[in-house]
């Protein structure tokens, strides 16, 4: 009897360090999710439901989830071409790993995402100096993938040296988060580097709202140091350049170009969510953009698809819209309130605040919630972040 208890933990510890080493690759996900599924069941999570769906994080995750369900029955078209709209799923996963960790789990968890993301940051270093190539083609990563992965590390660091009450602690992990922001100075990702400076400035006006002259004493060299890792990165100003010359596109009613195409995907977006404020159906999103933009304004838009496939609206909050109108953006706003007050709840408003600054300001430019390797890093991260508190009491 002991012996199957002990085989059927170390399954569960094997099941949550698979998850947390394996989903830098989506592939692996086919197998990691149904190992944390079957653990989960394994572990009596079905009977432990009642007490987990309390999180507020939880809740609004299904909220959403079965708004998305529902929403397929009056889509005209169910699925459509990349199946995007799938990923909203994958917030579920949040749910069994929640509900497996405990203290004896933990140091397993937090061993397994320390090396895999310290990994993975290596071997994305590693491209950049010695290939010269930004993203992580082995592990199927882009550069926007890699920058947003940045991000987290730099929002969730800052974090904690914000909760540290050791001095030496808080100006090691603060070097860490700037070594951090150098690197994302090297990867093309504008959108996400603006939300990872957005919300470090954010989170230093929190530390220290109450001392004035330390908050832009902190800021300005924020500032100035950042200014020095533009200045020295060539990949920064190849994307500075590549904006001014979008600029100069779009004043010739030319869309065709980054900041061109993602103007031109909002316009109809919010076109297609004033036309219908209940949404265009589950997985409908990409067609209609595809079909509208042929007579939209007497066709100025028309020619994107050659220069860009349609994937998704490059917002959040415009791209669950469109799949189901006002109802879905007012659950994606109860998802971020819930991701806060779980944290909040645990003695966690500070690091609640900083990844729901950078979730919403990164979902401004990008379909963040569905960018399915960083979705599942923020939603270890944030259970961690839980249980060790729940743990801690």
């Amino acid at each position: 009897m002991q012996a199957s208890i002990a085989q059927r933990e170390l399954f569960i510890r094997f099941a949550l360090v698979f998850i947390c080493l394996g989903f830098w690759r989506s592939e692996l996900n086919f197998i990691s999710f149904p190992l944390l599924i079957t653990a989960w069941l394994m572990d009596g999570g079905l009977c432990r439901f009642k007490q987990t769906i309390g999180e507020p994080l939880i809740q609004a995750i299904l909220l959403l989830c079965t708004l998305l369900l529902i929403g397929l029955s009056w889509s005209e078209l169910p699925v459509d071409g990349r199946m995007k709209w799938l990923k909203y799923f994958m917030l579920l996963i949040f749910i069994p790993f929640y509900s497996l960790l405990n203290k004896e789990r933990l140091p397993w968890v937090i061993g397994g995402l320390l090396a895999s993301y310290w990994g993975v940051l290596a071997i994305g270093i590693y491209q950049w100096l010695v290939m010269g190539v930004q993203g992580i083609p082995l592990l199927g990563m882009s550069y926007l993938s890699f920058s947003a992965m940045l991000g987290i590390g730099v929002v969730v660091v800052i974090c904690l040296a914000g909760l540290s009450q050791s001095k030496k602690l808080e100006i090691l992990l603060w070097i860490a988060a700037l070594a951090l922001i150098s690197v994302q100075f090297y990867q093309s990702g504008r959108g996400f580097l603006l939300a990872t400076l957005i919300t470090v400035l954010f989170l230093v006006f929190l530390r220290y709202k109450m001392a004035v002259r330390k908050f832009v004493v902190v800021s300005i060299s924020i500032l100035m140091i950042a200014s020095i890792f533009a200045y020295s990165s060539p990949v920064f100003q190849d994307r500075w350049a590549q904006f001014s010359s979008d600029i100069r596109l779009l004043q010739q009613g030319n869309y065709s170009s980054s900041l061109g195409y993602r103007l031109a995907m909002w316009d109809v977006g919010l076109h297609g969510i004033a036309e219908r404020p209940l949404g265009h159906g589950t997985g409908a999103a990409e067609s209609y953009f595809e079909s509208t933009i042929l007579t939209y304004k007497n066709g100025l838009y028309k020619d994107l698809p050659e220069f860009q496939k349609t994937s998704h609206y490059h917002n959040d909050w415009i791209e669950i819209g469109m799949h189901i109108g006002i109802p879905g953006m007012l659950a994606l706003l109860f998802l971020f309130w819930g991701w806060y007050q779980s944290l909040n709840r645990n003695r966690l408003g500070i690091l609640g605040i900083g990844l729901v600054s950078y979730i919403f300001l990164s979902g401004l430019t990008e379909t963040f919630i569905i960018f399915s390797r960083t979705q599942i890093l923020l939603l270890i991260i944030t259970a961690i972040a839980i249980s060790w508190q729940r743990e801690a009491r």
